[in-house]
């Protein structure tokens, strides 16, 4: 009897030309022999160590100075990996670069598709690396970046790392408030910003944005400034253009810092539900380790292939695909709308570059299915030999438009993980078969199970996303916590030594598994998270509102869903007036991915005893959960408030499915 869920199967050439089949082999070759990936992703979470070590070997990757341990110790949080050695990311991308193939693809709304080969890449990252020398910056210091995707902000990255200093970007479509909130924390020594971007058609000027983080960083010492909108950089201070200060930078050559494995390469920021956004730090070795085995061995890419996500600056999903250069690809940026001039922009762009690895987001495919469009009538997709949708949960209907309207010979690969790791540690497997809604299952290294409450691995049930064993792209530490309080709240306090995540995640027997969004009640918009305090901010600072939930819906089988809850103050109104003012200034502030998709008149905001807003127990509520068992009402400092968010669950259930 055949299995209506299968969508598709490896072909022996399949298996036998997948990276992981290679690695398997090469294993061995030096007494580790196991007869398939089941047995592979159990020695490697087993003899985790041993896994570890053996990337450094499989990869042939550069480091200076040989390692004294691979970890101290097996604990978390505190795993330290690698002590003792000395090594550089940026080195490492260099060295596996091919003259014959481009470095990187890039196109953006209004100009063609053009091409970056590596000599170029090496000399403009040289040059870079120089001005930004001349400016003072050493090992240790911040530089952040206010960039779109473009060449500029790959080279840069590069140019950072090279010195051993330390990266950070938002994307210019964040506000002002977003921006300062993130880079505030980490005090930059230099920033590199453009004046503007072009998206959906339209410039949009970001000068104010860069005069008040120059007024706001104290820290800060220099600005090199890309002109995209031909602005110049008369009105700022200590700033230069971008352009003229690279064409006369020195003939100095590009040397690299050989800094510890632990050393910080970047802070990447994700937000919880109060306070200001997280810092993450990840150091350059967990980094090159995790890339190196997600990119070669999960993604399956091989040398010279190209690979593309659409991404902004501000998700981790950016830095992955700089990360791609790793396996030896040329990578594909893109900048603008992703649908601009219409569905079709993103397929245009496969076609046209030669996309072997498509990778996008659950959101974008299902704007697609409710678009209605056809890409295979309309474009040349046989290069796409993979294609990846990470962000949110991909939905069923999703896996089958994929199959039936896209291309059905293709291996499609869900994935979920995190900013916190900057990889997925659930995603593809290209030797293993695929189930419609299913993710394949665990990824190498990542000891990943589901908990029940009471701290126990279940199958077959939905529970807490968790990590039992240190990996090696696990933060260092958030950026001013010395004591590592805040690290230990955001993934240690409700499983003590066990990384706890906040998504929903049910295994099967086979391996794969199934996300169901967020367990908590961060805001998870095309995989940027936003905490929800940064909503309030903005939205609890309009004189008509008292008072305001937010809560994001991700459904499963179903478009995700944004609710904003407002209590309005006595004589305020719920009109379209206000509804426009507060998502402009959502919009402005945080950012455009993070507008509600509807407002809603409330009485009252649920509160507990001790005065915080029920998110948690109202998002599960909203997701079907009865509200007995999703919130204690005893412990409730407005019992009566839950009422409405009964009956609005169960109007949103019975909504049709988008």
């Amino acid at each position: 009897m055949s299995d209506t869920s299968l969508l598709w199967t490896p072909t022996e050439k399949d298996i036998a030309e997948a990276n992981l089949t290679h690695y398997r082999h090469w294993l061995a070759r030096r007494g580790v022999d196991l007869e398939d990936y089941a047995a592979l992703l159990r020695w490697s979470v087993e003899h985790s160590e041993d896994f570890w070590e053996s990337l450094w070997h499989y990869f042939e990757l550069r480091y200076s100075l040989d390692w004294t341990a691979v970890l101290q110790e097996q604990k978390m949080p505190g795993a330290r990996w690698f002590p003792g050695m000395r090594l550089n990311y940026a080195e490492n991308i260099f060295s596996r670069c091919d003259d014959a193939r481009p470095m990187l693809l890039y196109r953006d709304e209004n100009q063609p598709l053009r091409a970056l080969s590596w000599a170029e890449g090496r000399e403009q990252t040289r040059r870079l690396a120089a001005v930004l020398k001349a400016l003072g910056v050493q090992p240790g210091d911040r530089v952040v970046a206010y960039l779109p995707n473009t060449p500029e902000a790959v080279i840069a990255l590069l140019a950072v790392s090279s010195l051993g200093a330390i990266w950070s970007s938002c994307p210019p479509d964040f506000g002002e408030n977003s921006v300062l909130d993130r880079f505030t924390q980490i005090e930059p020594k230099v920033l590199l910003a453009v004046d503007g971007y072009y998206f959906g058609g339209k410039a949009f000027d970001r000068r104010a944005v860069i005069s008040s983080m120059q007024d706001a960083l104290p820290s800060l010492e220099h600005t090199l400034l890309l002109d995209n909108l031909g602005s110049g950089c008369a009105e700022f201070s200590k700033t230069s253009l971008w352009t003229q200060a690279v064409a006369e930078a020195g003939d100095a050559p590009l040397d690299f810092a050989q800094v510890p494995f632990d050393h910080p390469l970047w802070v990447l920021y994700s937000s919880g539900t109060t306070g200001l956004p997280k810092p993450i730090v990840q150091g350059h070795g967990g980094i090159l380790l995790e890339h190196c085995k997600a990119t070669v061995l999960h993604n399956d890419i091989k040398p010279g292939e190209r690979f593309y996500w659409y991404s902004s600056t501000g998700w981790m999903m950016w830095n992955y695909l700089v990360g791609a250069l790793l396996a030896r690809a040329t990578i594909v940026l893109y900048d603008g709308s992703p649908a601009y001039p219409d569905m079709h922009a993103q397929f245009a762009l496969a076609e046209q570059a030669g996309i072997n690895y498509f990778g996008t987001s659950a959101a974008f495919i299902t704007a697609c299915m409710n678009a209605g469009i056809e890409p295979a009538r309309e474009h040349e997709l046989g290069a796409i030999r993979a294609l990846g949708s990470t962000g949110s949960p991909l939905s069923s209907d999703g896996f089958r438009w994929i199959y039936q309207h896209l291309k059905s010979d293709l291996a499609l690969e869900s994935l979920s993980g995190g900013t916190d790791l900057c990889t997925a540690f659930v995603g593809g497997a290209r030797v293993l078969p695929i189930y419609l809604g299913e993710i394949q299952g665990a990824s190498l290294g990542a000891d990943v199970q589901a908990f029940d409450e009471q701290g126990q691995a279940v199958l077959n049930e939905v529970g807490e996303l968790v990590i039992c064993k240190p990996m090696p792209s696990m933060p260092l530490y958030f950026w001013n916590d010395p004591d590592m309080e805040r690290y230990r709240e955001s993934y240690f306090d409700m499983f003590p030594g066990i990384w706890r995540h906040g998504d929903w995640i049910q295994f099967n027997a086979r391996g794969g598994c199934i996300i169901f969004g967020r367990s908590d009640s961060t805001i998870n918009r095309q995989g940027i998270r936003m905490g929800t305090s940064e909503i309030y901010r903005v939205v609890e600072s309009f004189d008509e509102v008292e008072d305001s939930l937010v809560i994001d819906l991700e459904f499963q089988g179903r478009e995700s869903f944004m609710p904003l809850f407002l209590v309005l103050k006595a004589g305020s109104n719920l009109n379209d007036d206000l509804r426009s003012r507060i998502k402009a200034k959502l919009r402005k502030e945080v950012s455009p991915r993070h507008v509600p998709d509807d407002m809603v008149l409330i009485d009252a905001v649920p509160y507990t005893l001790s005065g915080k807003k029920m998110e948690v127990p109202v998002r599960k509520i909203l997701l079907g959960m009865d509200s007995e068992q999703a919130a204690n009402l005893g412990a409730m400092r407005n019992p009566g408030a839950i009422d409405f968010f009964r009956r609005y669950g169960i109007e949103i259930q019975e909504r049709k499915p988008a």
